[in-house]
């Protein structure tokens, strides 16, 4: 502020401070006023006095340095003018309430304007100054620049500097020095040489814990074990450098909590110019630093759940998490098992394995314990002392052979429901308090959707498992099924071939003929289906033949002498051998090199006379000579099943087209019909299960290719398995028949009884199924 007393108006408000102080304080540490006010102009942060409608009636030069304006500039001035008019009202609201309360305040906010329009960010504390007769006069306050944190630290130390040149000037500066310390928002002691307290602050004590009486003539016991190491190294370099700063370290507080600070000192000399002592102060980021750890443990928890897939290993992540979040002994995640209404611990991580492992053994009722407690009544609980709590279940403790002295449950919400608790347990250094709580509640609602639907995967996971086992069951009992019904049927068929034989030679027996021939065609369409099977399940067995040659060639005398009487000998041995073979041989599925457009041709010439009864029209379009490597059984069945499925399910008067031509990458066998096709869902199932496209009780057994005869289901399920094993493509596309989609819907089966065909085109625009099959080249095997 200078030293011509003709720009300073404040100094009778000077002296109000003079008298106040000098009436409260003792005698001995009676300080001139001049060494108060040097120390007062000098320091780095702004000092202020206002009257009380905010006029400024003393400040320090620091405050004129902060606003951007000379002292004269300043003097009288009311604090709007230095601020815009949108952040007036806050400041003046500020001020009013402390007015009414008379409580000081050191957390407010100012947006000031600087001369050169600069805007700048000013930390304030503030109180009310009153007077002698107890009359609210004024506030007084600091303000600290933080917009320029190195530029402000750069300032208190030249501040300090200045105090300690000072102080051998004049002792009062001691006294005022310790008045306005009292008015400082952080942490503020004074050490002696042999780093004693002689002077601690009321936010040190605040802070702390500890009071000037406890602790004068005596050292400050809140160095860690852990710290004290590095606490010498930096006493050292205090000593040596003269001042400290932004040392970052952690000092505990009475009640043993552990707090985060940055350290701040200098030394300040005597009159001899020797050191006397040391000025620190403190500042407390632990919250600063505890939002830190926990946004760096959410990103790296975001980061990493979606990498895991198993419950257990995103619970094993989250756990381990949370303990060194908290620093806490141990953590866990535990369940509700709402069938149950029981507590269990899936994962658990604590510094002690085999606890662990005991935990994860542990299950409670959800009525019981802190989990309990907080699934009652949905909102987080800590838990300082479980000695003396009425919630805590000892049980648990006891299985796990643990001791817990404290804890923190939050619950784990999916959306309105409640499906576990997050837990921490043991805090190491202090105790368990509402940043922990806002800690672990954030991530319990980052992580309850992953653990919720990794939860749900496992469980289909474990349905998959049983279902695949149950599938492989239901092949060996289709198989074994299979296996019986191929005797009995064969039997039957052989049986009724011989009666059909005598019945031929019989004048009588034309009308018996005609029965057999019916029951013979259902034999062959069972033992058709038979052979169907063996094919999709890929597991024959051909005991029935062997059995069979073998009780032919014992018994090949017997049935000589007894089939001699009716027929030659040796044809009719030889017969039956081959039928014996024919029925029950082993089917040989040697891959050959086949001419797929000769083949198709010739397989078409071979299956027109089964279907000449029908009056459809079928174009062949053989467009290529390439040559396949495919067993010619196999072969043949898929270009019957096509075929016939595609016949069956079209009506008379309809078309088929059945296309071979080369492509890109093989040669392409395709048949497509215009019958009345398949729906969306039906084309699904059609390669994964045994299904036949039209509703059961659309069509009944008939004929083979009938139309609506009735597939039997295992065509196209064959056909893919044969894709799988001999490496062919095979792809379906189907247009349902729009007169059709009603299940109830039938077809009339000739276009000429359907009222929706039109004479020139039939039904060719209304449905249909292209089937494509698409084999390798030879030269590509």
């Amino acid at each position: 502020m200078g030293n011509d007393t003709k720009n300073r108006p404040d100094m009778a408000a000077e002296c109000q401070i003079d008298a106040g102080l000098s009436g409260s304080a003792t005698a001995d540490c009676m300080i001139p006023l001049e060494r108060y006010r040097v120390f007062i102009e000098d320091i780095g942060d702004g000092f202020y006095e206002t009257n009380i409608k905010g006029d400024f009636i003393f400040f320090n030069d620091a405050l004129c340095r902060i606003f951007g304006y000379p002292p004269e500039e300043v003097q009288g001035r009311n604090y709007a003018e230095f601020m815009d008019p949108d952040h007036t009202a806050a400041a003046f609201s500020d001020f009013n309430a402390i007015f009414k309360t008379g409580i000081q305040s050191s957390d407010i906010v100012w947006q000031i304007r600087r001369k050169d329009g600069e805007t700048r960010i000013l930390a304030i504390s503030a109180s009310l100054i009153i007077n002698a007769a107890g009359r609210r006069t004024g506030f007084r306050g600091v303000a600290r620049d933080v917009t320029d944190k190195h530029r402000a630290q750069q300032e208190l130390e030249k501040s300090r500097q200045r105090a300690e040149e000072q102080y051998r000037a004049s002792r009062r500066a001691e006294l005022k020095y310790r008045n306005f310390l009292n008015f400082l928002p952080v942490p503020v002691f004074v050490f002696n040489m042999d780093s004693t307290v002689s002077y601690l602050n009321p936010a040190f004590e605040k802070v702390f814990g500890w009071t000037l009486s406890e602790l004068k003539g005596k050292r400050i016991p809140f160095v860690p074990d852990d710290l004290k190491a590095e606490t010498r190294r930096g006493v050292k370099k205090f000593f040596k450098e003269k001042k400290l700063e932004n040392f970052e370290t952690r000092r505990l507080t009475k009640d043993g909590r552990l707090l985060d600070i940055i350290l701040d000192g200098a030394l300040f000399y005597d009159e001899a110019g020797n050191p006397a002592g040391q000025v620190i102060m403190l500042r407390d980021i632990t919250r600063e630093r505890r939002l830190d750890r926990s946004n760096q443990t959410l990103l790296r928890i975001s980061k990493a759940l979606h990498k895991l897939r198993t419950l257990d290993e995103r619970l094993k992540y989250i756990t381990r998490e949370i303990k060194q979040l908290v620093g806490a002994a141990g953590a866990s995640v535990i369940l509700l098992d709402e069938e149950k209404q029981e507590f269990f611990f899936r994962v658990t991580a604590y510094d002690d394995q085999a606890t662990g492992k005991r935990m994860r053994e542990i299950r409670f009722p959800a009525s019981k314990g802190v989990a309990g407690a907080v699934y009652q009544s949905g909102e987080p609980l800590i838990v300082p002392d479980t000695s003396e709590s009425e919630f805590f279940f000892k049980t648990v403790d006891g299985e796990a052979n643990f001791e817990t002295k404290s804890m923190v449950d939050v619950p784990l919400w999916q959306e309105d429901r409640m499906i576990g608790v997050l837990c921490a347990v043991n805090k190491k250094h202090g105790t368990f308090d509402q940043t922990d709580v806002e800690m672990l509640t954030t991530i319990a609602g980052m992580v309850a959707m992953p653990i919720e639907n990794a939860r749900i995967n496992d469980e289909l996971k474990r349905s998959y498992d049983e279902v695949t086992t149950f599938n492989r069951a239901k092949e060996r009992v289709i198989h074994h099924l299979s296996h019986e019904l191929k005797t009995p049927v064969s039997v039957l068929a052989a049986a009724f071939e011989l009666i059909r034989k005598r019945c031929l030679r019989s004048e009588s027996g034309a009308g018996i003929i005609r029965i057999l021939d019916r029951a013979q065609r259902n034999l062959g369409r069972i033992l058709d289906m038979q052979y169907q099977t063996e094919d999709i399940i890929k597991q024959r067995d051909y005991t029935a033949h062997q059995l069979l040659s073998t009780l032919l060639d014992a018994c090949e005398d017997e049935l000589s002498v007894l089939l001699l009487e009716a027929q030659d000998e040796g044809r009719t041995l030889e017969s039956v051998r081959r039928k014996v073979d024919e029925l029950f041989g082993p089917r040989k599925a040697t891959a050959e090199q086949i001419v797929l457009g000769s083949y198709v041709e010739g397989a078409l010439a071979d299956l027109a006379p089964h279907f000449a009864h029908r009056a459809c029209d079928i174009a062949t379009t053989i467009q290529s000579d390439a040559t396949i490597l495919i067993p010619p059984d196999v072969l043949r069945k898929i270009v019957t099943g096509l075929v016939r499925n595609a016949i069956e399910y079209t009506p008379d008067g309809g078309q088929l087209e059945v296309t071979v031509r080369d492509s890109q990458t093989g040669v392409l066998l395709e048949v497509r019909d215009t019958g009345t096709g398949i729906t969306a869902d039906n084309q699904r199932l059609l390669f994964e299960n045994y299904f036949t496209p039209p509703e059961t009780m659309h069509y009944s057994s008939k004929k083979p290719f009938d139309f609506n005869a009735g597939g039997k289901g295992f065509d196209l399920l064959r056909m893919k398995i044969f894709s799988e094993r001999y490496g062919f493509d095979l792809a379906l596309t189907s247009q349902r028949c729009p007169y059709l989609e009603d299940t109830d819907s039938l077809c009339p089966g000739n276009t000429d009884g359907c009222a929706h065909c039109r004479p020139e085109s039939g039904c060719r625009e209304s449905g249909g199924t292209t089937v494509r099959v698409l084999f390798s080249r030879y030269a590509e095997y």
